[in-house]
């Protein structure tokens, strides 16, 4: 499966910091070192350290203490349920994922008509719109996984918000896939693409249509679900290495 370099250096971070976990010499109740440090001493963004640590909060491994840090949890532990990017290389594993997804992302959806805040519904704003402005794969992955991160927000559930940070940039895979290339006008034309679709979840979203939401939601999937199932039958093999180029 294609994967930002964001993505992969993330991934770098998250292996790192599970081996030290699981030989123990980062053992319960360790300090994680601050984003500063790991900036410095990986030639790293905040951005991909803060990523990482999601990944490491969702899978139980780390805690945050308001003005203290990040630390390992007590009985930090690995969780039965990963999805790496090994288990997602070939174009029917994506699309089984995206059947699991399917669900998931139905129910958020309502949950968040029937619960959203103002302040909610500002993020999903904020997110569609910074994904209409987006001009490369980057920016477009990072629109995309803040709406649906918004979203779980808006479930006020802490179980969706989890998940998603769980799934992190890998949330919507076929975005990953569709984005390759150095056409900015393409990247643009398919990420208005998208947002249509978005723009009908936020729309049921606001106006507090349950029924609405649930269905736009699993529209979304059904056409990503679509659209790796063309590519399956064209004779495609796998979804593309991050460095390949994508057309079409």
């Amino acid at each position: 499966m294609a994967v930002t370099k964001a993505a992969s250096l993330a991934d770098d971070l998250v292996q790192r910091f599970e081996e030290q976990i699981e030989t123990g010499d980062m053992p319960p109740g360790s300090r994680f070192p601050t984003e500063k440090a790991i900036t410095e001493a990986f030639g790293v963004s905040r951005t991909v350290v803060r990523e990482a640590y999601s990944r490491l909060a969702a899978r139980g491994l780390l805690v945050s203490r308001r003005g203290s840090g990040a630390y390992v949890a007590d009985g930090a532990h690995y969780r039965a349920f990963q999805v790496t990017p090994d288990e997602t290389g070939k174009i029917e594993d994506v699309l089984q994922l995206l059947e699991m997804r399917m669900g998931f992302e139905a129910e958020m959806a309502e949950l968040a008509a029937r619960r959203r805040t103002a302040a909610n519904l500002a993020e999903i704003g904020a997110a569609l719109r910074a994904m209409d402005e987006s001009i490369d794969v980057d920016g477009s992955v990072a629109a995309d996984t803040a709406f649906h991160a918004a979203i779980a927000r808006a479930t006020g559930n802490p179980y969706f918000i989890r998940f998603t940070q769980f799934l992190g940039v890998r949330l919507v895979p076929s975005r990953q896939l569709y984005l390759q290339g150095s056409d900015t006008a393409q990247h643009q034309r398919y990420a208005r693409t998208i947002n249509r679709d978005h723009r009908a979840i936020h729309a049921a979203i606001e106006a507090g249509d349950a029924a609405a939401a649930r269905r736009a939601a699993r529209r979304h999937i059904e056409k990503s679900i679509a659209r790796y199932r063309t590519l399956l039958e064209a004779g495609a093999p796998r979804a593309p290495d991050p460095d390949e180029k994508f057309s079409g």
